[in-house]
């Protein structure tokens, strides 16, 4: 579904991705893990049509690289920021139909499916974003992406600072997402939730991609997490 070859990208001087190449499959869930720094939110951002790119990126067999970001989500690819960007004086509800690209269509996600598989965010739908805990404004920005039905979305660091509890609700909306056949790039820092949910992953250093493999390859290589991951 989704083809990464050859990625590069530069802030000034800086060569931020040397060289990336991924892929993304149908209804896969694909980890991209690494240190702060590593060029993952560069390479999501790079994907989005937010940072000037060189190389090749492939989405259902169209090249999209150069495409603006609204243009990017009109492919059907939606962006899960790090930094939420939910509308903090807007409610739950008006923040989930804003996500709705389409409202003549209807998509695999409504307000009331995310209600049912989010019970707190049902509790909180007449309540403004801004007043949300972090990981209830999490799950709202997640949910929020899903509204616009897309067949692939990118999440960034989707477990930042947020409590035990809260990295578990983000876990089963993955599940969810996965159930539903929707394919996921999913850059983590966490190690757990990573192996939990993805089938395959990629881990970066210094902007390339410096192993690939299962979940199963990374633990049984403790001298790539040393070098990579560990601190």
């Amino acid at each position: 579904m989704l083809e990464v070859k050859d990625l590069h990208a530069f802030y000034g001087k800086s060569h931020v991705l040397q060289g990336v190449s991924l892929s993304v499959g149908r209804g896969e869930i694909v980890a991209l893990l690494g240190r702060n720094g590593a060029g993952r939110s560069t390479t999501v951002k790079a994907i989005m049509g937010l940072v000037s790119a060189q190389g090749s990126v492939r989405f259902k067999n169209e090249e999209i690289l150069g495409l603006k970001a609204h243009e990017v989500a009109r492919k059907g690819i939606g962006y899960v920021p790090e930094d939420r960007a939910i509308f903090p004086d807007l409610t739950v509800r008006q923040n989930l139909v804003l996500g709705i690209k389409d409202p003549r269509k209807r998509g695999r996600w409504s307000v009331e499916e995310v209600f049912s598989l989010f019970p707190l965010l049902a509790e909180r739908a007449e309540t403004a974003g801004g007043v949300l805990s972090g990981g209830e404004q999490q799950m709202l920005t997640l949910c929020r992406t899903m509204m616009g039905d897309p067949d692939l979305v990118l999440i960034d660091e989707p477990t930042e600072g947020l409590a035990p509890k809260a990295v578990e609700q983000v876990g089963e909306f993955l599940t969810a997402v996965k159930k539903r056949g929707i394919s996921a790039l999913l850059v983590e820092q966490k190690l757990s939730i990573s192996l939990q949910i993805s089938e395959r992953l990629y881990l970066m250093g210094h902007g390339k991609i410096v192993f690939q493999g299962t979940p199963g390859d990374l633990r049984a290589n403790e001298g790539v997490r040393k070098e990579w991951l560990e601190v």
